[in-house]
């Protein structure tokens, strides 16, 4: 098969002829139809992941028809339309028979621990436990650009920080993972203010259905979200992930606020300062959020549909397999607008 290649951390990714990927007696081999662009296959690339090891195969955001599987495999047996999340369990350990496959002893993620979706075909190991069957309404395009950023959004708003109705909502970050809790929040109810520094990304949070966004570039935000929130939001979201913005979050919440983290902070952001100051004085609460599990994605389908969301317009560039490396390349600036796929 054809794949992109990286040959080492920083290495200029090749289109390459590699061996097809066999299922293990658990797996599945899929078909890639189309796989997202994301800031943390820029974090890989450049060697900041440390689970990562070259000659690497990036990719993480995918979804395609399953092919092959492994003689083990029960729930499929080919041509079914499906994806997965990055975060494969085992579906043995504690955490995966307490249903948090996403927090697995043996955690498996596809572009990471193993070659991932910048291909003609990916593995996905515990196929019966990973793999979502995607509904007619949703095409394969759409179905990436859920990929780790709208799957993680939603879990992290709808089951970690519990986002109600008439909330305020302040959103770090607008890029594919901030403008997807920006989507998600506005549908669950919430007053949702954006912050970024892009005036474009900005205006497409506004379309999303956020009531205000802050330009970063020319006012303090936590400030300006005071002001707009009346002391403070009641739920932050850190989608960027950096210690400036994770802080500024933090910071932008009123008493009992609930902070929720969803970028990661990799390389030498990994270990910020955090304004704990805050967090006593204002009791503050402040979670993590990893992924999702594959059991939640008929909920997910549900609440896509119910609301109608335009996942279309979360989709910016489609590129060709081929011009991964400059894809990659161009995320060093941060994420572009929309999600830019891959379609081999």
């Amino acid at each position: 098969m054809h794949a992109i290649l990286v040959a080492a951390a920083n290495a200029t990714p090749a289109l390459e002829t590699v061996p097809d990927p066999e299922p293990s007696t658990h797996g599945a081999v899929i078909e890639v139809r189309a796989t997202g662009v994301c800031r943390s296959d820029w974090h890989a690339w450049v060697g900041h992941d440390p689970t990562v090891t070259f000659p690497h195969v990036p990719g993480h955001e995918f979804a395609g028809v399953v092919r092959e599987v492994g003689r083990d495999v029960r729930g499929f047996t080919g041509g079914e339309r499906v994806t997965a999340p990055f975060c494969c369990g085992c579906g043995v350990c504690g955490e995966c028979r307490a249903g948090h496959q996403n927090l697995c002893d043996r955690e498996y993620q596809p572009g990471f621990d193993g070659w991932g979706s910048f291909a003609h075909y990916v593995h996905v190991p515990w196929a019966d436990v990973n793999l979502a069957v995607l509904p007619e309404t949703i095409g394969f395009a759409e179905a990436a650009s859920l990929g780790c950023r709208f799957m993680t959004a939603y879990a992290g708003l709808a089951h970690v920080a519990r986002v109600r109705r008439g909330e305020h909502v302040v959103v770090y970050g607008c890029g594919g993972v901030g403008l997807s809790a920006v989507m998600i929040a506005a549908a669950m109810g919430a007053r949702v203010i954006a912050v970024d520094v892009a005036r474009e990304k900005l205006d497409l949070a506004m379309e999303f259905g956020a009531v205000a966004s802050i330009d970063a570039r020319h006012v303090d935000p936590v400030e300006a979200t005071a002001s707009h929130t009346d002391g403070g939001a009641h739920v932050s979201v850190d989608a960027l992930g950096s210690a400036t913005t994770a802080g500024q979050a933090i910071r932008s919440l009123r008493r009992r606020g609930r902070h929720l983290q969803l970028g990661l902070l990799l390389g030498r952001e990994a270990t910020p300062a955090t304004p704990l100051q805050d967090v006593v004085r204002k009791q503050l609460v402040v979670h993590g959020s990893h992924g999702m599990q594959a059991w939640r994605y008929g909920e997910l389908f549900d609440f896509i549909a119910a609301r109608r969301l335009p996942l279309g317009r979360m989709i910016g560039a489609r590129r060709p397999l081929a011009d991964a490396g400059d894809v990659l390349a161009s995320m060093a600036g941060f994420a572009p607008l929309g999600v830019t796929l891959l379609e081999p």
